[in-house]
């Protein structure tokens, strides 16, 4: 039975959106694109013929003792810049969810520490993605006895964005699309049946791209991901996914890969809501990257399935994103080769 308040709206279930773990990947995966939708002056001066390296495990070891407040997502990015002055430089992204105090302090400490720790330029910018349409922090710094010392830094704030949703949803750029899952996911988080139409109308317009398969994926992840809906609601979608498919004659989102991941999720949740505890939480995510690995690769060694239960939350979800275009099992894990 659905559940409606006393005006005839379909209520939400309780459940917490997912943001930061779409953006992590959509950021890496996407970056050109990332920064041409936001930053678009920065852009024209990269010269991205050049490969952009992401140093997550060197910014961790810059900043892990210069904790100030929660973080959604933070990337460290060398790159090379056309006019040739610089070898390289590098440029420091924060996407924050919420509004925080010392979020300027924080971007000021960061670029400080990271300039003391390679020598080398560094640019820093915020996409600020929290619901506060006032709060856009660009500045910190101080002055003492004639001494100033001050960052200013580029945002780009997604609530500027509300009213320019059909702009968004035309757009051919991957974080047009993004920014308004974002904000749809926003609108919708207490009416599931509004959530719904949303998310169909999401995923009925990456059908009308002249996008690459791989692409449609990924932003299907992302949508999926950011847009949670009860179980029944995701399985009444899935069968209008499949319909589109037929009368398109196109099949991308259904494929093996992305049932597995919509069946694991399904049950990681449920898995996760019956227990009620983080280790219950972890056990779906465990599972869920389970069944995925075993409709990609077939049945799973018992090591695999040992080193699935003993792994973090943030471990999994990596895994997960690699599961998508892996081509062996080893390859789904080849992180921990590198590091």
């Amino acid at each position: 039975m659905i559940d409606q308040d006393d005006k005839g709206a379909v209520k939400s279930e309780a459940h917490t959106d997912d943001y930061d773990s779409p953006w992590k990947e959509a950021v890496e995966h996407y970056f050109s694109a990332f920064m041409a939708f936001y930053f678009p002056e920065a852009f024209i001066e990269i010269d991205w013929s050049k490969e952009q390296v992401f140093l997550d495990q060197e910014l961790q070891a810059v900043v892990r003792d210069a904790e100030l407040g929660k973080r959604f997502v933070d990337k460290l990015i060398r790159v090379s810049l056309l006019n040739g002055d610089e070898k390289w430089i590098y440029i420091h992204i924060e996407v924050q969810g919420t509004k925080q105090a010392e979020f300027a302090k924080r971007m000021f400490v960061y670029n400080y520490r990271l300039f003391d720790r390679y020598d080398r330029p560094v640019a820093s910018m915020a996409v600020l993605a929290d619901e506060q349409a006032y709060w856009k922090p660009d500045s910190y710094g101080f002055e003492v006895l004639g001494c100033k010392h001050r960052l200013e830094f580029p945002i780009a704030k997604l609530t500027d964005y509300h009213d320019q949703l059909d702009k968004l949803l035309e757009a051919d750029n991957v974080f047009a699309v993004i920014t308004a899952t974002h904000i749809l996911t926003q609108r919708t988080r207490k009416n599931d049946a509004e959530r719904y139409q949303a998310k169909q109308l999401l995923i009925r317009l990456l059908y009308q791209r002249n996008w690459e398969k791989q692409k449609v994926i990924d932003l299907f992840y992302v949508i999926d991901w950011m847009m949670r809906l009860p179980e029944a609601m995701e399985q009444q979608l899935w069968q209008e996914i499949e319909t589109i498919e037929e009368s398109k004659k196109m099949q991308y989102v259904t494929s093996v890969e992305k049932i597995g991941i919509a069946k694991g999720r399904q049950e990681g949740r449920q898995e996760g809501r019956q227990e009620g505890k983080q280790e219950g939480l972890l056990e779906g995510e465990a599972k869920m990257l389970s069944v995925m690995l075993k409709h990609r690769f077939g049945d799973l060694p018992e090591a695999t399935h040992n080193k699935l239960t003993r792994s973090s939350e943030e471990q999994l979800k990596k895994w997960l994103i690699s599961a998508i275009t892996a081509t062996t099992l080893d390859a789904v894990f080849s992180d921990e080769l590198t590091h």
